[in-house]
């Protein structure tokens, strides 16, 4: 089977166009026209590359997987001219790395450690709720989500969730001069405490051992974003309930003191990706650096330490 290119090139302009009739006037054809030329380019394929939803065509993962070979070909092509006419380019791939918001930027970080020095490579970041970045993961927006829960899998969602590494949570504090050792839980009762939102894993966790030791604490702040938790551990009297990667800047700087390690607390960190037939390379080679699984290393790049 040989792969018609002028078909290929009507599916481009479809796709990057958003619909039959833009691409039709681009191209200056008819739309029966294109329509038919994007069913042969279907069938020779033996794949369905779009599929109507609310009346708009959204490409399929078949569709997706298309796109991204044709904008390397078309990519190509204009290359050859660069090239010819002594203007260099380079061919990139790209990854969409989605991550929730009260996620560690640190811990983020560290994960693209091995593309980031990679010019063949282009990282697109997103932030977002988890409901939101999964909905964007099914819909073939982002490659992988990056999350301190694991997703329920069932029959519909096909959903993965590899383990990738677990954090210490700490109670840190700025530094006070003569300041007394602290006293879990007994200190909460005088102490002012800021904590993540409810919807956090290790906040449910911290109220439920100060609930079994019969302690209500003062509350200075909630928050749902651990960028804003960490300001807030550095201006707000107190202490924090963070994950010690969030801060392990300030606590290397003495910008923060650990007041107290909560050994029964753990920050859990996930990278979930979906059942696909043409995942992304670039998030298997992520997946095995962070679990230590590249390179016939034994231990995992991650979880992050104090010396990292």
């Amino acid at each position: 089977m040989f792969l018609n290119y002028h078909h290929l090139r009507y599916f481009w302009a479809i796709s990057h166009e958003g619909s039959l009739t833009k691409a039709a006037e681009k191209l200056n054809v008819a739309q029966s026209a294109l329509s038919i030329q994007l069913r042969h380019l279907e069938e020779s394929l033996g794949q369905r590359l779009f599929v109507r939803q609310n009346r708009k065509l959204v490409l399929t993962e078949a569709g997706q997987m298309a796109l991204q070979y044709s904008d390397s070909i078309f990519r190509t092509g204009e290359e050859l001219v660069d090239t010819l006419k002594h203007r260099s380019r380079r061919t990139r791939q790209v990854l969409r790395v989605g991550a929730v918001a009260t996620l560690s930027r640190n811990f983020q970080w560290e994960f693209v450690k091995p593309l980031r020095a990679r010019r063949d490579v282009e990282l697109v970041l997103r932030s977002g709720s988890v409901r939101d970045l999964v909905l964007q993961l099914r819909n073939h927006e982002v490659d992988v989500v990056l999350s301190n829960q694991a997703l329920r899998r069932d029959a519909e969602t096909q959903h993965y969730s590899h383990p990738l590494a677990e954090q210490d949570v700490s109670l840190v504090a700025r530094p006070v001069k003569g300041q007394k050792p602290f006293r879990f839980p007994e200190d909460f009762g005088r102490v002012p405490v800021i904590l993540p939102s409810l919807e956090s894993d290790i906040r449910a966790g911290f109220d439920l051992l100060l609930h079994q030791a019969g302690v209500r604490p003062i509350i200075a702040a909630e928050v749902d974003d651990m960028a804003m938790l960490r300001v807030l551990a550095l201006r707000l009297k107190g202490v924090a309930l963070v994950p010690r990667v969030v801060v392990q800047d300030e606590l290397r700087a003495g910008l923060l003191v650990e007041r107290q390690r909560l050994p029964a607390l753990k920050e859990r960190f996930f990278a979930i990706t979906p059942s696909r037939t043409f995942p992304n390379p670039l998030v298997k080679e992520l997946i095995a650096y962070a679990t230590g699984k590249k390179k016939g290393r034994t231990t995992p790049a991650l979880p992050l330490t104090d010396e990292v």
